[in-house]
């Protein structure tokens, strides 16, 4: 195994009975990396976290940490931390109680023991709370002290899994910035599971999305929002969702996507393979990449249709605009005016689109 791999994953597989739940999985963490698992329930994220910290036994395949195979390790011997979605405090303990527990258990020396208390709560900013027992916190609050208790172990990693999904909206913006700044901190390899692609996009140096035990596309988030590898991943990264237009790639007087009447030119797209390929496809196009008023008029391709319904959220506004018998959503400005069976004409740039073939729905 490469050096400046922290995880390593080879031809790993898990199943339970005839469920194949991991499928053949190989996957590198590097060294200080935040990798984020993300996919929808179901899809194998918590497994494969599971499997990494030894919760779980692998049916096949290896896992490899700081170079040392782990396969058959138990828990405590893998030189990690994990929080869990619950926070999984002792209600009779304090947040300083709690903190050392495991590291009394281990034997290590009490003015250790209180030296990495105490490190941990100044890097959280808990250092008030260690005298508070569980109920007297916030969820975010708890949630902190869940943390603490895996930072406290100075492990080289630390897994999350899905730890701000019992948070309310704010705590979870304010907890996902407090981990950001806690992985620049520390520079620990970090892996963190979760089905918000808000929280994967903001905190991950790569995301791997997953579904049915595979892991379908591994890349920067930057990566996956402008090239995503096929038609999942398309629809799974954005809200709302890519618009798409179903028809052909066809030649003749330059390439061209055909849909109904409607002809797309494909002058300025960036091939995956290099190589323009026609036949049945799925034509993608961001809500956010889609203009109106005055930039449609100069735009590439232009559509005429009527708004079927407005979202006005603030900082923009989101558009369901009829099209030629299909429903385009369409990012505005926030202060856009824009109302309920008002006539437009949106426009987009063909190079800005997402092609994927038909059958494979593989990124053309």
């Amino acid at each position: 195994m490469e050096t400046n791999q922290s995880i390593s994953i080879k031809n790993l597989a898990l199943s339970f009975g005839a469920l194949d739940v991991l499928k053949d999985l190989n996957l590198d963490v590097g060294q200080g990396e935040f990798l984020v698992l993300l996919g929808s329930s179901g899809c194998g994220k918590s497994t494969l976290l599971n499997c990494i910290a030894g919760l779980l036994d692998v049916s096949d395949g290896q896992i490899f940490i700081g170079g040392r195979n782990v396969t058959w390790e138990e828990p405590s011997e893998r030189g990690i931390g994990m929080v869990f979605q619950s926070y999984a405090l002792y209600p009779q303990m304090t947040v300083a109680g709690n903190l050392s527990f495991g590291l009394k258990n281990a034997g290590l020396p009490k003015a250790e023991i209180e030296e990495r208390v105490n490190r941990a709560a100044k890097v959280l900013q808990i250092e008030p709370l260690l005298s508070r027992k569980p109920a007297a916190l916030s969820g975010g609050q708890r949630q902190r002290a869940a943390i603490g208790r895996a930072l406290v172990r100075d492990a080289d990693v630390f897994l999350f899994d899905e730890p701000l999904s019992n948070l309310d909206a704010k705590l979870r913006a304010d907890l996902r910035v407090e981990i950001k700044q806690l992985h620049q901190k520390l520079s620990n390899t970090m892996i963190y599971v979760t089905h918000d692609q808000i929280e994967a996009m903001t905190l991950a140096d790569r995301i791997a999305i997953m579904r049915g035990g595979q892991i379908l596309q591994l890349a920067s988030p930057n990566e996956i929002y402008n090239r995503p590898a096929n038609k999942y991943v398309a629809e799974f990264i954005g809200s709302p969702t890519m618009n798409f237009f179903e028809g052909d790639i066809v030649g003749g007087d330059g390439l061209r996507f055909s849909t109904g009447d409607q002809f797309f030119p494909l002058e300025g797209y960036e091939f995956h393979n290099g190589t323009p390929v026609q036949g049945p496809a799925w034509f993608g196009i961001r809500p956010e990449h889609m203009v109106t008023g005055a930039e449609a008029d100069t735009a590439a391709i232009r559509l005429n249709g009527s708004v079927e319904l407005v979202e006005p959220l603030g900082s923009d506004t989101l558009a369901r605009v009829a099209v030629a018998g299909r429903s385009l959503w369409v990012r505005m400005d926030g202060q856009a005016l824009v109302r309920d069976g008002d006539s437009v004409t949106v426009g987009f740039d063909p190079a800005r689109a997402n092609l994927f073939d038909k059958s494979s729905e593989n990124r053309i």
